[in-house]
């Protein structure tokens, strides 16, 4: 019998809230009765750095790994990391991008430019790519440090369960006072894609 797993890799720097994501699509797979695997992937976080984590589930999931090529959505906090990942997309996957630019340190320090025209660069391969402006969508709902639940709002299209569950995710697991900035904000992300 087939075990289909399907695969989410959530990508951005250190203090997008990259972490807190995968915790929520986790929590909303368990609810749903998936066997998920989480793993997340520092790198230097506290400075800005790439934060990776993968989130796979199915009916059951022996490995929290993936690999090249591998993944169906890709959810991207900032454009450089959606260059930096998208070699791990597969080819019918869907790669759900911020168009926010968050300077790197090579970047900051003078050492390296940031690329001009990468989501340009990235529609031009042919790939699935839905462009937000999530940290507008962001300031809309009340709160720049929601964007990630907007980009959320967004991805729960792709995923399959109802809004509800989404909602009441977001309720149990942010702290209490930000419980209906978040839920504005995933309301907000979820209206944008059907626009």
């Amino acid at each position: 019998m087939l075990n289909p797993v399907k695969n989410i890799m959530i990508v951005g720097v250190g203090g997008q809230g990259t972490l807190l994501a995968s915790k929520l699509l986790g929590k909303a797979f368990v609810e749903k009765g998936f066997d998920v695997k989480v793993s997340e992937v520092h790198g230097m976080s506290q400075r800005g750095g790439s934060v990776v984590t993968y989130v796979r589930y199915g009916k059951k999931v022996y490995s929290p790994v993936i690999d090249k090529g591998e993944a169906d959505i890709i959810i991207s906090f900032e454009q450089l990391e959606s260059a930096r990942w998208l070699g791990f997309l597969k080819p019918d996957g869907v790669l759900i991008s911020n168009t926010q630019k968050i300077e790197p340190m090579p970047v900051i320090t003078g050492a390296a430019t940031y690329p001009d025209d990468i989501l340009h660069t990235i529609r031009q391969k042919d790939i699935n790519i839905i462009e937000v402006d999530a940290l507008d969508l962001a300031k809309k709902s009340g709160s720049t440090k929601v964007t990630n639940v907007v980009l959320l709002g967004v991805a729960a299209h792709f995923l399959g369960f109802d809004k509800p569950t989404w909602i009441d995710v977001i309720s149990s697991t942010v702290p209490p006072k930000t419980v209906e900035i978040n839920k504005r904000a995933f309301e907000i992300g979820y209206a944008e894609i059907c626009k």
